[in-house]
């Protein structure tokens, strides 16, 4: 196998390559802030009706907020990625085999071997490959042909390396 292609200089790509790669990690914050924005919410009804409400109030109220900027973090955080990553738009490209992925970008060059990576999670714009449990790079499937990319799925999932779409949605 043997594909290769251009990445131009979009200044959009590189934050929407961050957001894709940071997706997994923020979305915990989401979660969690969800559950302690819940518990504080709760926490002031009940402690509204009691007696001893007026003592444990700014514990709920912390709770309920800290739980709201969990929840905001993660899209304040994407955001920023893409406010900033203009500057980064360089032309690059991908050279991918049997054996490992090659990626240019402007003058930097690097690569990743296929027995380094652990798993390939499919998302709507991009493939996130990763290296042990952190995401190491994205494959761009809309830049690529429709035979490359199928060329391509059909070999990770030989490899049982793509990540099963049922999961994410």
């Amino acid at each position: 196998m043997l594909i290769r292609f251009d990445i131009p200089a979009d200044p959009a790509y590189p934050g929407r390559v961050a957001a894709a790669m940071s997706s997994d990690q923020l979305r915990r914050y989401a979660c969690v802030g969800a559950v302690l924005a819940t518990i504080g919410v709760i926490g002031l009804v009940v402690s509204w009706g009691s007696s001893w409400g007026e003592q444990i109030t700014p514990l709920w109220m912390a709770m309920a907020v800290g739980g709201l900027l969990a929840m905001l973090y993660w899209p304040w955080v994407q955001w920023r990625a893409r406010r900033r990553s203009g500057r980064y738009a360089v032309d690059g490209s991908y050279e991918i085999t049997d054996d490992n992925i090659m990626m240019r970008s402007g003058s930097e060059f690097g690569g990743i071997a296929w027995e380094g990576v652990s798993r390939v999670k499919d998302t709507p714009e991009f493939w996130v490959v990763y290296v042990d449990r952190m995401p190491a790079t994205v494959i761009p499937r809309r830049l690529m042909s429709a035979e490359d990319a199928e060329t391509l799925r059909a070999f990770m999932a030989a490899r049982r390396l793509l990540q099963d779409n049922a999961r994410r949605r």
